[in-house]
């Protein structure tokens, strides 16, 4: 058995030998080749357009699920998370600001921040890692907004930061839908048109949801 295993041994070690492998000059071809297509690739794709359109879409997503939460508090709750109850009919408003958990609170004698009621310190509609993550200082900031008459909704934005979610806030700000935008906000619904100024800054567009 050990004469066998020493003769298997021995072809395999002739065999490795004698065969055929890259040179050194067809190892840097093929390196060259890659290079030349990964470079093409990368042309061809813009990944920074790519990272940016991921984040707007995390942004939707995140904006949704607060819209989402509010809408569950107001129906569990007949009032929205800013107002102290089904009494406080002068805050049905909520002005436009960021989304966090200091400014953005009721007006109770000692302040509730809105997402500590819409988290579990209230009716657990959001995770407590969701609103961490919103919060964040490197996280695309989410605004908020809701003019207060009756029938109005609320609004969470968010800056786009990719071409084409500018070229959608731009038609959305436009009247005639023109990716040009409209610094007038002509095609935002008219509760929303007050936030103009804020929202259709041609270069910095705001994507606004619903």
């Amino acid at each position: 058995m050990k004469k066998f295993l020493k003769k298997i041994g021995a072809g395999l070690s002739s065999t490795i030998k004698n065969g055929a492998g890259f040179t050194m000059i067809e190892l840097l071809i093929v390196i060259a080749v890659l290079g030349v297509l990964a470079t093409a690739v990368l042309s061809a794709i813009n990944p920074i357009e790519q990272i940016n359109r991921g984040k707007d879409t995390g942004s939707r997503s995140d904006a949704e699920q607060l819209l989402s939460a509010i809408d569950r508090y107001y129906a569990a709750q007949g009032y929205y998370p800013w107002q102290t109850g089904e009494a406080d009919t002068l805050h049905v408003a909520t002005a436009w600001g960021v989304v966090d958990n200091t400014t953005w609170a009721d007006t109770a004698a000692v302040p509730v921040p809105v997402l500590t009621k819409l988290s579990s310190g209230g009716t657990a509609e959001l995770k407590t890692s969701f609103i961490t993550r919103i919060i964040g200082t490197t996280y695309n900031t989410l605004y908020k907004y809701n003019h207060g008459d009756p029938g109005e909704a609320t609004y969470i934005c968010f800056p786009a930061k990719s071409g084409s979610f500018k070229t959608e806030a731009n038609k959305r700000c436009s009247a005639t839908g023109l990716e040009t935008g409209d610094p007038a906000g002509g095609g935002l619904p008219a509760d929303l048109v007050p936030m103009a100024a804020n929202i259709c800054v041609v270069a910095t567009p705001k994507i606004c949801l619903p």
